[in-house]
């Protein structure tokens, strides 16, 4: 399962994998609402996707107070956040998730402390590729992180954390301290200020209901290595937030499970609807993992699955839904039968059906959302009085 440390080594990067190539060639959309995006980017093999989407959220937010559009450099955000996170794996004595995963709080908590930089003053492609390809990195910093867990001289020395940064500054860059944008000279965090996003704006949402409704709590999954907590509302609220922030102009990072079968390579995110008689293998296939175990083409619009607060926390519980990607919901649309999608910008670049939009249910978001950053004007404002946000 994607909770299992060896298993959390390959979220994000090979989600485009687990995305299926079915036949959905017979969707007809037409656009409700579209905000402002940046262009698509390629997060390619790497595990990432939670600074892109996170980078390509607050490109959102920069356009939507009416700021030039700027691109971030998804590749600092990874850096400094691996520098923190193999202090944290090496004060846990190796009892925490160490992996090139991360989560929306990271993008927040690096922007927030450490700034931010172009992207065309760190693109994170040093090492002779022209697309992130991150196994190489990985595994280093694994190996590293683990032999210190092991102490070998007994005592940690201090030049542990000089050498994994070596690691880091050869594959990603060193992290500039000083740098001209505009003619104006600026370091990281002084151009972060320059840009005019208030961090502490900004909140997570979920629902789930193994912890109290309008409570904070760390959400359970390895990529949330900071802890970082998120606001926890009923279902009915938790679905209200994300059509009310479209509506008002505001962007939405999602972090979702992509590894259904209706979450398609060519842009297409349904949750068909399952019976148990069209299910193949043994009686525990029929009741465990059905969406998973089913074979169907996804040749247009389909009857998709009744999502309830019970059923969304039921896949949680199982490892059904898991934390294995983020995107950015942009937009809203319909299809020729009138049923509501949402557009999402992926990051897994633009080779695709609707170039590098997909077109997501919502029975899908609804079932297989882990968590949201947003605005907190982005939430209704009773929503917000409950929360005391």
């Amino acid at each position: 399962m994607k909770r299992l440390l060896a298993y959390s080594l390959m979220l994000c990067m090979t989600a485009s994998l687990a995305a299926q190539n079915y036949n959905d060639t017979t969707f007809n959309f037409t656009v409700i609402k579209e905000n402002k995006i940046t262009s698509v980017k390629n997060q390619a093999s790497s595990g990432t996707c939670w600074s892109f989407s996170g980078m390509a959220f607050f490109e959102s937010e920069l356009l939507r107070m009416g700021k030039p559009a700027v691109d971030l450099s998804e590749m600092f955000v990874v850096h400094r956040s691996y520098t923190d996170k193999a202090e944290k794996y090496l004060r846990m004595n190796g009892t925490n998730n160490f992996a090139g995963g991360g989560s929306f709080y990271d993008d927040v908590y690096v922007l927030k402390n450490y700034g931010i930089v172009p992207d065309s003053l760190m693109n994170g492609l040093n090492y002779g590729e022209t697309k992130h390809n991150h196994g190489e990195l990985d595994a280093l910093t694994s190996a590293f992180m683990t032999t210190m867990v092991k102490n070998p001289n007994k005592t940690i020395s201090t030049a542990w954390k000089p050498a994994f940064e070596g690691i880091l500054n050869a594959y990603l860059g060193k992290l500039p301290a000083e740098f001209t944008v505009n003619g104006k000279k600026y370091t990281p965090v002084s151009y972060a200020n320059s840009l005019g996003l208030n961090m502490d704006d900004y909140v997570s949402i979920t629902s789930f209901t193994h912890h109290p409704f309008y409570t904070k709590f760390a959400i359970e999954i390895p990529d949330n290595w900071r802890w970082a907590e998120s606001y926890n509302i009923p279902l009915d609220e938790f679905v209200r937030i994300f059509d009310y922030a479209v509506e008002n102009g505001y962007t939405v990072a999602w972090g979702s499970d992509v590894s259904e079968k209706g979450f398609t390579r060519n842009g297409i995110g349904i949750l068909p609807e399952t019976k148990a008689e069209n299910l193949n293998g043994s009686d525990q296939a029929k009741w465990v993992g059905k969406q998973k175990d089913m074979k169907f083409d996804i040749k247009g619009p389909m009857i998709e699955e009744k999502i309830t607060q019970e059923s969304r926390q039921k896949g949680f519980d199982n490892y059904q839904t898991t934390d294995d990607h983020g995107m950015l919901i942009y937009g809203t649309a319909k299809d020729q039968n009138g049923t509501p999608y949402y557009m999402v910008k992926n990051s897994w670049g633009t080779d695709n059906k609707y170039k590098g939009t997909w077109y997501v249910s919502k029975p899908f978001v609804m079932s297989k959302t882990i968590n949201i950053l947003v605005h907190k004007d982005a939430v209704p404002k009773d929503i917000r009085k409950k929360l005391g946000i």
